[in-house]
């Protein structure tokens, strides 16, 4: 019965990861990333609720008088 030659399994390992660690570093580098996403201020239009002016007052249904 013949011996499995594993002579060649870490050249094979070793260029399979050189490999996937070359195209995993020229994949992430085609990708463009935001240099500094907390210096630019996002600023909201102030929106008109008819609500916002007026007074409302909330009951809860504990307060309301018995029937």
């Amino acid at each position: 019965m013949p011996q499995l030659d594993t002579s060649t399994w870490f050249t094979t390992v070793l260029a399979s990861t050189v490999t996937l660690f070359t195209l995993i570093q020229l994949k992430l580098s085609l990708h463009n990333f935001p240099s500094n996403p907390s210096s630019e201020q996002v600023t909201y239009p102030k929106l008109i609720n008819p609500w916002e002016t007026k007074w409302t007052k909330i009951y809860s249904p504990l307060s309301l008088p018995l029937p």
